[in-house]
């Protein structure tokens, strides 16, 4: 693993940043560019590893694609991909087995879906056990609810689900596997999530209805080729939002950034925490909105995080936990358990990691509680094989009184292979990356010594 020490910021954070692409509307865009006949273009396709991993799984069942310059070209066969001649291997990517899972199980073929050990470890029933309701002839360990999953496509025929957890992936697999089933689909979630299947799928020339809080497509169906540019990550965004927020008088412009109301969680806790955001709505015409988003340092105040929050920010908990060691008062996050089943489990994470810098945090069994303002000092921390950790304690060091040591460093590249060079850019300061030093891993050395 990685190591790179982080350095507290001498100065205000000053600059402006462009996020990568979005990894949830890229993995998404890229499998319906497949399941279309014909040539889809993909401008600003995330350049993370899970994104690519999508990428090379496509590639491995004969569906051409190529990369112009930040395009992504896809040839798609429609729904007749081939067999493999080995095992997906689809890494640190949740998302990109959960999609393929719904997909491939009504096309013909067998294809068996791995990745690395964090991707064993995190629950695939929530998909395999609807999909067997719908008819899918699928199997994994402990009766399908971890992977290696084993896909035989199937004949499957639409149906009615109402889910027990608030997920997109969940929603979008099962959305997916209902363009290739017989008859009405419909999702019913126990809370909103991200809508980005649903607003795709209109641009492929799919129709979607909706019921109440029920979402439904009709199948089988085949989707149109399309073009498409990708917006600017908010995950990604979020940490230069708290960065910017944190670092006495820090100015920072975040272009192009996506603002699907799914996504955006984390500013409107932000907001009620005094953060000084500035949203600036972009003039797009695709299905995503976008605008650009400017920061300036303020002083932050504690707040509650409800269950009814947490699936429109269940990605930037880590780094809000951040924001509230710098904000006074009690912030409490309650009904975040889907945490423990991240890549990491992040509610251990995240309170281990900003114990170790000196933050006053308790965990308790869905969150944590953060007493504020709390200091922190610098120390190591391990990212645990997450990015998300990883990006988030870098954060944490640029408003310490000393250095981070970050093991595990190379983790971030799994979304965001530039954040160090990004973190760089606005005026942080870095060093290490490997185990020469090398800049690997996506981390680029210090400026200025």
């Amino acid at each position: 693993m990685s190591r790179v020490t982080i350095y507290p910021a001498e100065g205000p954070l000053r600059g402006t940043v462009r996020p990568p692409g979005d990894k949830s509307v890229s993995h998404r865009a890229a499998i319906l560019g497949a399941l279309a006949e014909g040539t889809s273009r993909i401008t600003g396709y995330s350049p993370s590893e899970d994104c690519a991993r999508t990428v090379e799984a496509l590639a491995q069942m004969g569906v051409e694609t190529r990369r112009e310059e930040d395009v992504l070209v896809v040839r798609g066969p429609g729904p007749a991909w081939g067999e493999p001649a080995g095992v997906l291997d689809l890494g640190n990517s949740g998302t990109t087995m959960r999609l393929l899972a719904g997909v491939l199980a009504g096309m013909p073929g067998f294809r068996v879906l791995d990745g690395d050990d964090s991707l064993r470890r995190r629950p695939m029933g929530r998909v395999v056990h609807p999909l067997r309701e719908m008819g899918a002839c699928l199997d994994g360990r402990q009766d399908g609810n971890l992977a290696p999953l084993a896909v035989r496509g199937a004949r499957l025929v639409g149906k009615e689900f109402t889910l027990a957890v608030a997920s997109a992936q969940v929603k979008s697999c099962l959305l997916l596997a209902g363009l290739l089933a017989e008859g009405e689909t419909w999702v019913q979630e126990p809370l909103p999530t991200r809508d980005h299947t649903e607003r795709l799928l209109p641009l492929a020339g799919i129709g979607v209805a909706t019921r109440g809080g029920a979402v439904g497509v009709r199948g089988p169906a085949r989707p149109r080729p399309f073009e498409l540019r990708v917006p600017g990550d908010p995950s990604a965004a979020a940490f230069w939002v708290v960065a910017a927020s944190v670092v006495p008088g820090s100015e920072v412009v975040l272009r192009g950034v996506g603002l699907n109301p799914g996504r955006t969680g984390f500013l409107r806790v932000l907001s009620r925490m005094g953060a000084s955001v500035r949203v600036t709505p972009g003039a797009g015409t695709g299905p995503e909105p976008v605008g650009d988003l400017e920061i300036r340092a303020s002083a932050l105040r504690g707040t509650e995080i409800e269950p009814h929050e947490i699936p429109g920010l269940i990605d930037e908990l880590p780094v809000l936990a951040v924001a509230a060691c710098a904000a006074c008062g009690i912030t409490r996050v309650s009904g975040a358990g889907e945490l423990r089943v991240k890549e990491s489990d992040r509610i251990a994470g995240v309170v281990r990691g900003l114990s170790a810098l000196g933050a006053h945090i308790a965990e308790t069994p869905d969150g944590w509680v953060i007493e504020g303002p709390s200091p922190l000092h610098g120390g190591r921390v391990s990212s645990l094989g997450d990015h998300r950790l990883a990006m988030a304690w870098a954060v944490a060091a640029l408003g310490a009184s000393g250095p981070v040591e970050l093991e595990g460093a190379e983790a971030v590249a799994v979304s965001y292979p530039d954040f160090f060079g990004h973190l760089v850019t606005l005026g942080g300061r870095v060093s290490g990356g490997g185990d020469g030093d090398d800049g690997s891993a996506g981390v680029r050395p210090a400026q200025g010594g």
